[in-house]
């Protein structure tokens, strides 16, 4: 099979004089194709004619797809996100598309997409001041949905594969001292309108669960001999795909049991007490759904009034400074590695997938067992060796 460059002057100019075009031309069963060779070199359009030569004489040449992102996109939503992403996952896709992804790519051929395209997006967001965590979350949906299209074969590479996502700073955690934390609970047992709300603060503490957790507790997954609470789901937010719901953990190392702390189970005591007598007074009206933290209604709380609300205000009651709710996991594994824990106990209470991700997110928090370390690698080397010993210098 045989193939041929045609060399042709474009209408743009350079230094004044019309730029150099290239062409290969091929066939393809009964079709001759035209193809433009991006470099404009014929050592390019050679290197590029072989190639495609090589697929089709292998069976292995894909043609390009006409359709536009925008239309791929919906190819891709229904084919595989819609059955394949958690519906809030998927609510955040859509919107990503909506807001930021469409008006800068949809309208192009899926085809004509380079590394320039997609490079030049990254750099856009970026300058719109976006964190660079948003950005590369935006790459990811690219990538990914191009990927699949070189997979289906409507594309032969993906072009976002070779576009670096932008760096992240780290984000630094804030973990409330022992002391904090104390003052924080002392606040809200002193407070007449923060008080029942001191077993929830004190659960998040010593348990280390996410707020979607926290508000997904349930009776029934509580041991009370053994001391442990099984997590077994967590409570989804309301979007515009889904109304609030209870769904499984988003991982099978978050879907474990946690050990619960002996004043933790005395407050979920009386806590219980305190919801009995609520529900009795509510009578019919009482939505039991069996939610360890719920509304005098019975129904799920709200994550963000939560925050908002309670937690905002407690943390001010008690001189604190303001920190994210989920910083009060954070200090869990503080306090837990501050009165000596193992790594390996750190992670299974958290429910880290391996020790590995709870050394690289605490282990500034061990300073003392580094410097214990370095004092014992001195003994070793410089210690005087005993007198079984017959080691020599090296």
């Amino acid at each position: 099979m045989r193939g041929s460059i045609v060399k042709r002057q474009g209408k743009a100019t350079k230094d004044g004089k019309p730029i150099t075009l290239y062409y290969i031309v091929y066939q393809v069963g009964q079709r001759q194709k035209w193809e433009a060779v991006p470099e404009r070199t014929r050592k390019a359009a050679e290197k590029l004619l072989a190639k495609r030569l090589n697929e089709i004489g292998d069976g292995e040449y894909v043609e390009p797809s006409r359709q536009t992102f925008g239309e791929f996109k919906d190819v891709w939503v229904e084919k595989y996100a819609q059955a394949q992403v958690r519906p809030s996952t998927l609510a955040r896709y859509l919107s990503t598309f909506k807001t930021h992804i469409l008006p800068a790519l949809g309208d192009k051929p899926l085809a004509d997409i380079g590394v320039e395209d997609v490079q030049g997006f990254k750099a856009a967001k970026l300058a719109e001041d976006l964190s660079p965590l948003t950005v590369k979350l935006f790459l990811r949906v690219i990538r990914q949905m191009l990927s699949h299209a070189v997979d289906w074969g409507y594309l032969r590479h993906n072009p976002a594969q070779k576009v670096k996502d932008p760096k992240i700073p780290r984000q630094e955690m804030d973990c409330l001292t022992p002391e904090e934390v104390r003052a924080l609970l002392d606040g809200v047992q002193n407070d007449d309108m923060l008080r029942k709300w001191y077993p929830l603060f004190l659960t998040a503490v010593t348990t280390g669960l996410r707020i979607n957790e926290l508000l997904a507790m349930k009776w029934a997954n509580l041991d009370w001999n053994r001391g442990q609470y099984f997590v077994r789901e967590t409570l989804t937010r309301k979007t515009e795909l889904q109304e609030r719901k209870f769904a499984q953990t988003k991982t099978e190392s978050s879907a474990q049991p946690v050990d619960v702390t002996p004043a933790c189970l005395d407050a979920l005591r009386e806590h219980k007490a305190r919801q009995d007598k609520e529900k009795f007074k509510a009578g019919k009206k009482y939505q039991d759904q069996d939610l360890i933290f719920a509304s005098s209604k019975g129904t799920p709380l709200d994550d963000m009034s939560l925050v908002k609300q309670v937690f905002h205000p407690a943390l001010s009651a008690a001189g604190l400074r303001h920190i994210r709710f989920h910083d009060l996991r954070h200090t869990c594994a503080s306090l837990l590695i501050h009165q000596g824990e193992s790594v390996k106990y750190v992670q299974r209470q958290l429910r880290h997938a391996s020790a590995q991700i709870t050394l690289d997110r605490y282990s500034h928090l061990f300073p003392e067992a580094s410097r214990e370390a370095v004092k014992r690698l001195d003994a070793t080397l410089f210690s005087a060796p005993s007198k079984a010993g017959t080691g020599r210098a090296i």
